[in-house]
């Protein structure tokens, strides 16, 4: 499994993901467990790898280009 990931992308979904699940306390049970989608945000972060961009061959680690 490769990075397919810019740092910068990965700094944003992390602090998106910390975000979005600091907000789980503040709203009520339906929309609470929306706001755990922040640990997808935060996994793909730290890991630098994207299952969907993945599957979208969008790589952004390194090339700049498509995935071959």
């Amino acid at each position: 499994m490769t990075s397919n990931m810019g740092l910068s992308e990965r700094v944003i979904r992390s602090v998106l993901g910390v975000g979005l699940l600091g907000l789980y306390g503040a709203l009520p049970v339906p929309w609470r467990y929306f706001t755990l989608l922040g640990l997808v945000l935060i996994a793909t972060g730290i890991s630098g790898f994207c299952p969907a961009w993945h599957l979208l061959r969008r790589r952004d680690a390194g090339s700049g280009g498509p995935a071959a």
